[in-house]
C-alpha cells in the first residue's frame, strides 16, 4: 500500500538547514510496531503519523516517534506536521488561525502567524521543573567536560519529553562542547529522561542564546534543532529568573555543529507561558510503500 508522505524542514527558511521531519499523512491501519519500524528506517530524529482525531476539539491526531521510541509530544514534529497537513489540504485553519493537534500530552494549539514570512507557532504544554541532585550535577559536568553555571543550577524539565537543562558559560562554550555520548546515554536511562539540552548566551547579534540538544538513548546523538528542547530552556530560564518578569521574546540559534542554521522564535508571557515558532518548508513529497 502506498501512503502519502512529506519531509518538511523546520526552523528554517532555507532548505536543508533546519530539522527535517518525515510526515506520514495516511496512517490509518498502522499499529505501533509498524510506526516504530518506519521511524527506525527513516532514521530522522522524529517521524510522525497523522490519524483522525479522537477528541471532538481536535483537528487531527499525531503519533510521534524517534528511531527507538514513541514521544508524547515534540516541537519540530508538531510544526512540520501542521505545515504538511495544511499544504496537503488534510485540515484547514480555524477562523482564528489555529489548528488543534491531539497527541499523548493532550491538545496542543498551533497558530499560523503571517508577518511578512509565515511562521507556525505552538503553545508549549505546561512545564514541570524538578531539581537535579548534586551527585547528578557532578556526573553531568564529567559528561560535558566543562562546568555548568552555578547561579542557575541544572534541572529536569518535563514538557512531555523530559530534558535535563543546563546553562554553561556562553554561546562559544556551547558550540565547543564534545560530550561523552555513551556516558550520557547511561545517564539518561538512569534518570528516565529523554535527553540533555544546554544553552549559553550571546553578548551581541541577532541571537540571544545558542542551544544544543542530545538524546543518544533515543537514537539521536544530536538533534539538529529541537522545539521541545528550546521550550524547556524557556521554561527553565523563566523559573530561574533569567527572563524579564513582564515577558520576553528572543531568537535562539541551534544546529551549527551539525551543519544546520536553525532559528527558533521564543516568546514567554508575563505568566511564564511559552510559545515556540519558526518557518517550515517541504523538501520531499511523494508516497511510502508499506
Amino acid at each position: 500500500m502506498k501512503r502519502s508522505c512529506k519531509v518538511v524542514d523546520v526552523f528554517t527558511s532555507r532548505p536543508l538547514l533546519g530539522n527535517p521531519v518525515a510526515v506520514i499523512l495516511d496512517s490509518d491501519g498502522l499499529d505501533t510496531d509498524a510506526m516504530q519500524a518506519i521511524a527506525n528506517w527513516t532514521n530522522l530524529s522524529e517521524t510522525t503519523f497523522v490519524l483522525p482525531a479522537t477528541s471532538a476539539d481536535a483537528d487531527y491526531s499525531l503519533g510521534i516517534f524517534t528511531p527507538r521510541s514513541e514521544l508524547p509530544f515534540a516541537g519540530h514534529p508538531t510544526l512540520g506536521s501542521a505545515h504538511a497537513i495544511l499544504e496537503s489540504g488534510r485540515a484547514r485553519l480555524r477562523q482564528d488561525g489555529r489548528l488543534i493537534q491531539e497527541c499523548k500530552v493532550g491538545l496542543v494549539e498551533v497558530t499560523l502567524e503571517d508577518g511578512g514570512n509565515q511562521q507556525l507557532t505552538f503553545a508549549l504544554p505546561s512545564a514541570r521543573l524538578d531539581p537535579l541532585g548534586d551527585a547528578d550535577i557532578e556526573e553531568l559536568k564529567l559528561i560535558l567536560g566543562c562546568a555548568v553555571t552555578a547561579k542557575s543550577a541544572p534541572g529536569i524539565v518535563n514538557v512531555g519529553p523530559v530534558w535535563v537543562v543546563a546553562q554553561i558559560g556562553d554561546a562559544a562554550s556551547v558550540l565547543g562542547l564534545r560530550p561523552d555520548l555513551a556516558r550520557l546515554a547511561e545517564f539518561e536511562r538512569r534518570l528516565g529522561v529523554t535527553g540533555l539540552t544546554v544553552f549559553g548566551a550571546y553578548e551581541e547579534g541577532d541571537f540571544a542564546i545558542e542551544v544544543r540538544t542530545f538524546a543518544p538513548s533515543c537514537g539521536v546523538e544530536e538533534d539538529p534543532v529541537c522545539g521541545s528542547g528550546n521550550g524547556s530552556v524557556a521554561a527553565f530560564q523563566w523559573a530561574r529568573g533569567l527572563l524579564a518578569p513582564s515577558g520576553q521574546s528572543y531568537i535562539a540559534s541551534q544546529g551549527q555543529c551539525v551543519g544546520r542554521a536553525g532559528r527558533v522564535k521564543v516568546t514567554v508571557d508575563a505568566n511564564g507561558k511559552a510559545r515556540i515558532g519558526g518557518e517550515c518548508g517541504t523538501c520531499v513529497e511523494g508516497s511510502i510503500a508499506i
